[in-house]
C-alpha cells in the first residue's frame, strides 16, 4: 500500500473512541436515574404533609366518641399509592388527674411508593367528654 493513500480508522482509534462514549453514556444514565428517583422523593415530600393536614382537619372535626384508629387511601387520581393511618393513644398522666380522660394522642402515618416513603406526624386532642 503507497504512503500517502491510506484512509479510515485503525482498529485502535476505534476502541478508544467506543471506549470514551461508554463511560460517557454509563455517567449520563446513572445522572438521569437520580433524577427520576429525586423526583419522586420530592413529590411524596411535597405531598405528603399537605395529605397529612387534610386527614388531619378531618379527624379534628370528628366527635370524640367516633376517634378510633383507622386506615385508607387518599381519593384522586394524583394520590393513587398513598396511604394513611391513624392510631389513637389516651393519655394517662397523674399530674393531669381527671383532664388526661379528655386528652388524645393521635398519630398519623402517611405512606407512599408502597411504603418506601413514610410520613410521620402527632397530634394532641383535647375534647371535653359531657
Amino acid at each position: 500500500m503507497p504512503c500517502g493513500l491510506r484512509s479510515g480508522f485503525t482498529l485502535l482509534e476505534i476502541m478508544v473512541a467506543l471506549s470514551i462514549m461508554a463511560v460517557a453514556l454509563v455517567a449520563v444514565y446513572r445522572l438521569y436515574s437520580q433524577t427520576v428517583s429525586m423526583n419522586a422523593l420530592l413529590r411524596f415530600n411535597t405531598n405528603a404533609p399537605l395529605l397529612a393536614q387534610m386527614k388531619f382537619n378531618d379527624v379534628l372535626n370528628m366527635p370524640a366518641e367516633d376517634l378510633m384508629d383507622d386506615s385508607g387511601g387518599f381519593a384522586g387520581e394524583a394520590f393513587q399509592g398513598y396511604t394513611w393511618q391513624t392510631t389513637i393513644t389516651p393519655i394517662e398522666s397523674e399530674i393531669l388527674g381527671n383532664v388526661a380522660d379528655d386528652l388524645k394522642k393521635i398519630d398519623l402515618t402517611v405512606a407512599g411508593e408502597k411504603d418506601r416513603l413514610v410520613y410521620h406526624l402527632s397530634l394532641y386532642r383535647f375534647s371535653r367528654q359531657e
